[in-house]
């Protein structure tokens, strides 16, 4: 008697074992024996949904692409199914045409208070929405080259993110690459329970965006994105309510700039982008979407490399608090190193007030040839200070090198402006810039030029409670380490060259 068994419940062991991990015994549903061809030239994304379809009907199961050239338009995710792209597997997304399968973007909740990116999922090469149980896995590549990075023309609107996932729980994305990821590699909106993992991003926008979030593990990630952010948490309104995004953890990641696809090639350039010059983006960013809050995150053991700085923002009335950042490696930084901005922008529902930053530590971080026109940043604005902020074991280097005898007299406030590294302006300071603020605790930091610079070394405006400790700043011959205009309750204890010394009130001092 012979027994006949389908491929694709019987598939070789290698994949069984590569995917044994999971700890779940998967039906596997192999995308070639529903008409699947991988020769980068046919469309294969019916084939892939028709997998797709028939693992659900089943029960659930491993969707399993084997090596090959995927041309694909929209993928519709579905609970319980795993996405299984094998090593030398590439989905590609097609050309964007109405013959290419691409699915029309939703109806949006509503578009007034986040980009229209932030407000649709569907228009996207892989997507799901109210799904939970999902996992995008395995050593492929995702190559979204054709895939739109802008959202503002009419006729880009579909198809303009790699992976969008809207209101899932129980989510897995591991191990993959993702070269050219459209406005967005990664955009997931309202996901709870959500681990990415391993993966090597190397793309034109955004490369990790997540939104309205709660239990997020992002780990062992490398993300390249010259034009835009590399890791971004978000709190916007497009579910049409506030939520939080929190509980959340990023570890043992690195963020660059480099010239896009030179980061999975292998040989990083730093040509100057079209788009920002020498200041290429990638970092770990809060914001700009703060319409909600951001609470209970950690973020430690991280690299920044010829990119702009950490950025915490909350502008639009959300609460950014509770925050521990630690172990943070950072060099060629092109902008702040540490920006926190507290802010009125309030681009959300009418009658909310300007938010809280607080409760926020950074600890045991090191910056090299930091750019010198910028400096780290602690900004509140009038009525509403950033509080119970604690700087500790810090090493910064900036290039230093402005030799100009005066800036401008006032910083302006620029409130309402969209936050962001030099939007005051040529820093008032080389080293540490300091307004409306409350409760700063500065320990163990060390401050340094690795050339002359006339600018202070910091600048405190409007600041109750300040503390320095076992610091030093270094300053140009003539020029002054810190200026104190309008501050009370300051410390200064067993900083290098300076006097240990109390003021319950300056109202503007020079301390060499």
């Amino acid at each position: 008697m012979t027994i006949i068994l389908s491929t694709r419940r019987l598939l070789p062991v290698l994949v069984l074992l590569l995917h044994a991990y999971t700890g779940i015994c998967s039906v596997f549903f192999n995308v070639k024996e529903f008409g699947a061809i991988g020769d980068g030239k046919n469309l294969d994304s019916k084939a892939i949904n028709a997998a797709i379809e028939t693992a659900v009907e089943s029960g659930g199961g491993t969707v399993y692409l084997p090596a090959g050239n995927y041309l694909s338009g929209s993928i519709r995710l579905k609970s319980n199914i795993s996405l299984y792209i094998d090593q030398g597997a590439i989905i590609i997304a097609a050309p964007v045409n109405a013959d290419n399968c691409y699915d029309e973007e939703e109806k949006s909740t509503n578009t007034i208070y986040q980009d229209h990116g932030h407000s649709h999922w569907k228009n996207s090469l892989i997507w799901g929405i109210n799904l939970s149980n999902v996992s995008i896995v395995g050593a492929g590549c995702i190559n979204g080259k054709n895939l739109y990075k802008f959202w503002y023309s009419k006729s880009q609107q579909n198809a303009n993110k790699s992976i969008s996932l809207l209101g899932c729980r129980n989510v897995i994305i591991r191990d993959l690459s993702i070269l050219h990821g459209g406005w967005f590699a990664i955009l997931a909106t309202g996901v709870d329970n959500l681990t990415i993992d391993n993966l090597k991003i190397d793309t034109n926008r955004d490369g990790i965006d997540i939104d309205c979030c709660k239990n997020v593990h992002i780990s062992k990630c490398n993300v390249n994105s010259p034009y835009d952010d590399g890791i971004c948490l978000k709190s916007s309104y497009a579910l049409g309510y506030v939520r939080d995004t929190e509980n959340v953890t990023i570890s043992d990641c690195m963020v660059s700039g480099f010239d896009e696809g030179t980061f999975l090639d292998g040989t990083y350039l730093r040509t100057k982008n079209p788009m920002y010059g020498n200041h290429p983006t990638g970092r770990i960013k809060f914001g700009t979407e703060s319409t909600g809050g951001f609470k209970k995150i950690t973020i430690t053991n991280c690299i920044f490399e010829y990119c702009r700085g950490l950025a915490l923002e909350s502008v639009d009335g959300g609460f950014l608090e509770d925050v521990t950042i630690s172990n943070i490696v950072m060099r060629d930084i092109v902008n702040d190193p540490i920006f926190l901005r507290l802010g009125r922008r309030m681009r959300g529902p009418s009658g909310m007030k300007p938010g809280t930053l607080r409760r926020i530590n950074l600890n045991n971080i090191i910056v090299y040839n930091a750019d010198p026109y910028y400096s780290c940043t602690l900004a509140g604005i009038p009525g509403y200070p950033v509080e119970d902020i604690h700087l500790s074991n810090i090493q910064i280097y900036f290039k230093g090198g402005d030799d100009e005898a005066k800036l401008s007299k006032t910083t302006p406030e620029n409130e309402n402006q969209y936050p962001e590294p030099g939007m005051f302006g040529k820093s008032p300071a080389y080293g540490l810039f300091v307004r409306h603020a409350k409760g700063i605790t500065i320990s163990d930091v060390r401050i340094n030029l690795l050339q002359s610079d006339s600018r202070p070394g910091c600048y405190f405006e409007d600041v109750t409670g300040l503390k320095l400790h076992n610091s030093s700043i270094q300053s140009s011959l003539d020029s002054t380490s810190i200026v104190l205009k309008n501050v009370s309750n300051f410390c200064i204890l067993q900083c290098e060259s300076m006097l240990d010394q109390k003021f319950d009130f300056i109202e503007n001092i020079e301390l060499k």
